[in-house]
């Protein structure tokens, strides 16, 4: 069960790689100096990566503690 630890694990850094990117791409539009709709129309796809990437941590994080727990 070792395995479900380091697949847990590595999900859950991936979904945090993901939240960093969301953070710097909304940082970037925000300096970027944008009108209301374009910086509303990145921020609207920024939102779908960043949920994605709070699913991913928490299945990993799923899966790592079921590993702990089968270990």
């Amino acid at each position: 069960m070792v395995v479900l630890v380091w697949i847990g694990a590595g999900m859950a850094v991936l979904g945090l790689a993901i939240l960093s990117y969301c953070i710097v791409g909304a940082w970037k539009a925000r300096k970027a100096g944008l009108d209301d709709a374009a910086l509303r129309a990145r921020l609207q796809r920024l939102v779908v990566w960043n949920l994605g990437a709070l699913m991913v941590s928490m299945l990993g994080l799923m899966v790592l503690v079921a590993g702990i727990f089968l270990a």
